[in-house]
């Protein structure tokens, strides 16, 4: 295995490019815009996948499972949703292929098996849900339901890159529906902050809570939680969202209930999600120039230990000194690997875990046997240090605890350091340029300018901030008046 990575300062992109594909996390398929998620990478949304699904449920979520094709009928019911997503849709229009005559052994479609309606493969679920909860709500008695699915859906995107914009992705998608207004934006505000506490408490990435602008918010959405959060190379992703749909979709889809006065309402709605956007963050956010780095939450191996010997008896020895040690840490519900394959060196082995993000490496060899010590290498700060045996448990258990503080801490000053306050438009795009980060800077709240700085300066309104305080000022495009300060950024 290669260790050369081209170096973040050289090139951001090519170097997030190879490291997907040297940690052996993904690769492009042969499909345009989709990518296979190898074993390593998907352990590691595995991770992801089942903390987030504890705490779905810990808050009254249920998981289902819903259809993957969408009737086209049902996906316009609601305008602003179908329009917003119109042009990344998959459509299917037959349902048959046939021998060609012409060409042996190819195959066309069958003109004759074409749908009386096309289907939509789906870009989100709203519509094939909201068609469900109307046969699921008659009264408040049926309320709230409170949905989450894992599942897959397409936008057929045109410029790819591996989990951070793929043709088709993972996620999940939460769809709950509430009998009041006040109880579906509790629920949207809910779960962005779940979202926030899983982002900072087990990716280690610090995230800025906030409010979408109209243009940038969910079609048919009437307000948009958001967590945002940024990358090494200055600029922010978008880590999650969550959407506060009014009763947009219950209107479209007709779906009332019986309050407790037995007069008719409509009913509240929310939707939110995540995806395998949340890798490319975690790549981004902590990787360096040697490899990936994974916080130890997260980390598919969390110890891994490797055996330096020249015969077998030497093996043998190691073995009997390790293998008390790997049966203690997995008792503790610690990630243990014990590479003990002799198709490779350990100085390859060495290297593919650095590469890999392993957060702890130990080394033993005969002179370690001899001293009862052994080398242990923490991945974060390519720190190794010699310990004695008595002490390992101890060390492993300060050390993942220590990594995992440490790459939050380390992403949280970076945060802070490139939050910058701008009060003019020249200052704005110099920052923009030279600097990237977020800019906290003052906007007169109207679409049009923001779209004049986005197209003249490619930078978004990231988030309306939820814990920054009103702030009288000027806007730094239109010199009109403006009530707080958001964040600009370029973005992904």
């Amino acid at each position: 295995m290669s260790k050369k990575l081209t170096k973040r300062k050289e090139d951001y992109s090519k170097w997030y490019n190879e490291l997907v594909v040297k940690a052996d996390l993904a690769e492009n398929s042969s499909v345009r815009g989709c990518m296979v998620i190898k074993p390593y990478g998907y352990a590691i949304w595995e991770k992801m996948q089942a903390q987030l699904d504890i705490m779905f449920k810990e808050t009254g979520h249920q998981n289902a499972y819903f259809p993957l094709f969408v009737p086209k009928s049902l996906f316009e019911a609601e305008e602003k949703n179908a329009e917003g997503f119109a042009k990344e849709c998959a459509v299917v229009t037959h349902y048959r292929l046939k021998n060609d005559d012409k060409n042996p052994g190819k195959l066309i479609v069958d003109e004759k098996a074409k749908l009386e309606e096309e289907l939509i493969v789906r870009p989100t679920s709203e519509a094939i849900i909201w068609n469900t909860y109307k046969n699921w709500i008659q009264s408040y008695r049926d309320l709230p339901i409170l949905i989450n699915q894992w599942a897959n859906v397409v936008r057929w995107e045109m410029r790819t890159r591996l989990f951070l914009r793929t043709a088709e992705f993972l996620w999940q998608e939460g769809h709950t529906a509430h009998s009041t207004k006040q109880e579906a934006l509790d629920e949207a505000e809910l779960m962005n902050n779940i979202y926030a506490e899983f982002a900072q408490n087990f990716m280690g990435i610090p995230v800025i809570k906030g409010l979408k602008s109209e243009s940038e918010r969910f079609a048919g959405a009437e307000e948009t939680y958001c967590i945002e959060a940024l990358m090494q190379d200055g600029k922010a992703l978008q880590a999650g969202t969550s959407h506060f749909l009014g009763q947009n979709f219950a209107k479209a889809f007709d779906v009332k209930f019986a309050n407790k006065t037995g007069s008719l309402d409509y009913v509240w709605a929310t939707s939110w999600g995540v995806s395998t956007r949340l890798m490319g963050a975690l790549i981004m956010t902590h990787s360096d120039d040697n490899g990936l780095v994974l916080p130890p939450k997260l980390a598919p191996v969390q110890v891994v230990i490797i055996p330096i010997y020249r015969s077998d008896e030497q093996f043998e020895l190691i073995c009997s000194k390790v293998n008390p040690i790997i049966d203690k840490l997995k008792s503790k519900n610690i990630s243990v690997l014990f590479d003990k394959r002799d198709t490779h060196k350990p100085g390859f082995k060495f290297n593919e875990h650095e590469i890999k993000g392993v957060p702890i490496r130990i080394a033993v060899g005969p002179k370690d046997l001899e001293n009862s010590t052994l080398e242990i290498f923490r991945r974060d700060k390519m720190q190794k240090e010699t310990i004695g045996f008595d002490k390992v448990f101890d060390k492993i258990d300060f050390l993942l605890e220590d990594i995992q503080i440490n790459l939050f801490s380390k992403a949280k000053t970076f945060t802070e350091n490139n939050v910058r306050i701008v009060n003019d438009y020249d200052e704005f795009k110099s920052i923009l340029n030279e600097k990237g980060g977020f800019i906290s800077a003052h906007w007169d709240g109207t679409t049009e300018t923001e779209e004049k700085i986005k197209k003249e300066t490619k930078a978004t309104i990231r988030c309306i901030p939820l814990n920054s305080s009103k702030e009288s000022g000027k806007c730094i495009y239109s010199n009109k008046p403006s009530s707080q300060r958001v964040l600009f950024a370029k973005a992904y």
